[in-house]
């Protein structure tokens, strides 16, 4: 790859932002919202099925994502390209930030990329988002406010050949107050199939966005992956929201009742 932008202005930007001054204390972030490729890179050479599934982004998290801010009033940033071309859930430093095989799919536009190839697309996409993040949050902070950080996720309900019978993880690292008061919600609720930290944890790298602008603040975090095939329609992703905004809005007054989560 020429050393030149990645996304030209007309691409431009890496991440959009809603309702920035929403009134609920959740700051909403979808990392993996889209399967867009800048123009720059074409589909990586992927054909449209693996442009199409869950490897190139998180299926049905952006509706969900959409309705939960509309419907708490929260903020919103989400990325605007495919986890392909940068996973902004994984720092620079790390391999599947820039992944050369997602699952059972190798991603040839990937293969042997070099430091300055890494380095364009962090500059493009990860420095971005992530900034965007920070000012948020800081923001927020600066003005007196309490803040909340839930990143929404969908994963493939087949993995690798393996069933996963899962429907909603709820994710978090070295901080779970806000994950134990939502599980608490949910199994007080009478829902199956939700689960801490399933079907993946802190161990698999998963939880940077938490770390990066949760634990260093120390703010409530929560990390939500709810299986695709069930928010792959409208219906699925506008129950599925509904759902989860009772446990967000249960889950805020719990930790109201206890006195708030912004210091650890």
């Amino acid at each position: 790859m020429q050393d030149v932008a990645l996304i030209d202005s007309s691409e431009a930007p890496a991440f959009t932002v809603a309702r920035a001054d929403g009134e609920s204390d959740v700051v909403l972030i979808c990392e993996h919202a889209s399967n867009a490729m800048p123009r720059a890179l074409g589909t990586l050479g992927l054909d449209l099925a693996a442009m199409e599934s869950h490897i190139a982004w998180d299926i049905g998290a952006a509706a969900v994502a959409r309705r939960l801010s509309v419907s708490l009033d929260a903020a919103l940033i989400m990325q605007r390209f495919s986890r392909l071309v940068y996973d902004c859930n994984r720092p620079p430093e790390a391999d599947d930030a820039y992944p050369e095989q997602s699952e059972i799919y190798q991603v040839p536009g990937n293969a042997g990329l070099s430091a300055r190839d890494k380095a364009l697309r962090a500059e493009a996409l990860y420095y971005p988002f992530h900034d965007a993040i920070d000012a948020l949050i800081d923001g927020r902070l600066a003005a007196g406010r309490d803040v909340v950080l839930v990143t929404i996720h969908s994963f493939t309900p087949v993995y690798f050949g393996k069933q996963r019978d899962c429907a909603l993880g709820i994710l978090h690292d070295a901080d779970s107050r806000f994950a134990d008061a939502m599980l608490e919600s949910a199994r007080e609720a009478g829902f199956e199939g939700v689960r801490r930290n399933d079907p993946y944890g802190p161990q698999d790298g998963v939880t940077h966005t938490l770390r990066k602008h949760g634990l260093t603040r120390k703010i409530a975090n929560v990390m939500l992956e709810i299986r695709n095939d069930l928010i792959a329609d409208e219906r699925g992703q506008a129950e599925w929201a509904d759902r989860i905004a009772g446990l967000l809005r249960q889950a805020l007054d719990r930790r109201q009742l206890a006195g708030g989560l912004r210091h650890g």
